[in-house]
């Protein structure tokens, strides 16, 4: 058995478990609806929303210190909330119920397409001065007859989630442009996290999955749960921009703003250590081990937008 198994949810209709999602972002966000309907400062506690990269049970410390940060600079209470999923984090800042959420690209395409009112600001950074990306790996187990994705075909292929940009919609156009149908050439499974589809392969559950570069070059090395050389890359998908962190827009902008200069400016390894944020060697913006944000606009996801048109994947929904 998987860890942890995440299923689908219809974008466009709350499922069970995002109901019990939102419903977990609880009573302060309830009792500040009005102030956030009106767009008002006067609200006094914010959501921020993120979805695990892998089977974590305590996602809360690794955004610790930009929550700090983030209540510093704005005067607001900062509410975490673990998301089951992307579609509970998009339907949630639809309902006015998250009013920061950090997307995946393919996830916050969805969101715009499906008519959610929120602005990316910054997306995540492995170094300071990289370009805001990463890229999907394809990967086997080491020692498999598996060379390239053509030798998919036939196989039991691991992805992460069906609303995941480098866990399932660019691995689906780097199957297609293969010669493999997603669709009906491979037995899909959903993982439910970047890690659990890596450790499936592992084990042999799944014949070859996906999962972002970092999660296999690094994360799980260093946590010992593989072995360097134990897993085999062998697709690298293009440059997928990075994971944003959007605002809602019904948000005062003056808040919105101090929002924004947070992750554009603050919310980085070398400010967060050069203000006493951070204590030891260890220094977190969230759960990926990255140094910190840029700042992005909603054009540069346009190149996710461009895998929709090649992929036409159900997940794709435009307004």
């Amino acid at each position: 058995m998987f860890p942890r198994i995440r299923r689908a949810f219809g974008l466009l209709t709350i499922g069970a478990a995002s109901v019990l999602a939102l419903a977990a972002c609880g009573q302060s966000a309830d009792s500040n609806s009005s102030a956030s309907t009106s767009g008002g400062s006067g609200k006094d506690t914010l959501v921020l929303a993120a979805v695990p990269a892998e089977n974590s049970t305590d996602l809360q410390s690794s955004y610790q210190t930009v929550i700090k940060l983030l209540e510093k600079e704005t005067g607001k209470k900062i509410q975490f909330q673990k998301a089951t999923n992307y579609a509970a984090v998009i339907e949630g800042q639809r309902a006015g119920k998250i009013d920061i959420a950090q997307y995946g690209p393919f996830s916050y395409v969805q969101a715009k397409s499906s008519g959610v009112k929120t602005t990316p600001v910054a997306a995540s950074v492995q170094t300071k001065g990289a370009l805001p990306g990463y890229k999907s790996y394809g990967i086997v187990k080491s020692g498999s007859t598996i060379h390239d994705l053509r030798g998919f075909k036939g196989k039991k292929v691991c992805f992460v989630d069906p609303n995941s940009t480098s866990g399932y919609l660019y691995p689906h156009a780097g199957l297609l442009k293969a010669g493999v149908d997603p669709a009906k050439g491979i037995t899909s499974v959903m993982a439910g996290g970047h890690d659990a589809s890596v450790l499936a392969v592992k084990s042999g559950q799944c014949d070859a999955g996906f999962a972002y570069d970092t999660m296999v070059d690094k994360q799980l090395v260093e946590k010992g749960q593989i072995k360097k050389g134990e897993i085999t890359t062998v697709w690298k998908s293009p440059l997928i921009p990075g994971s944003p962190v959007a605002i809602s827009d019904s948000l005062d902008p003056k808040l919105k703003q101090q929002i924004s200069d947070v992750y554009q400016k603050m919310a980085n390894v070398d400010y967060l250590k050069a203000h006493g944020y951070c204590t030891g060697s260890k220094c977190e913006v969230d759960d990926s081990g990255d140094w910190g944000y840029a700042k992005v606009t909603d054009s540069f996801y346009d190149g996710v937008r461009d895998v929709c048109e090649v992929t036409k994947d159900k997940q794709c929904v435009t307004s």
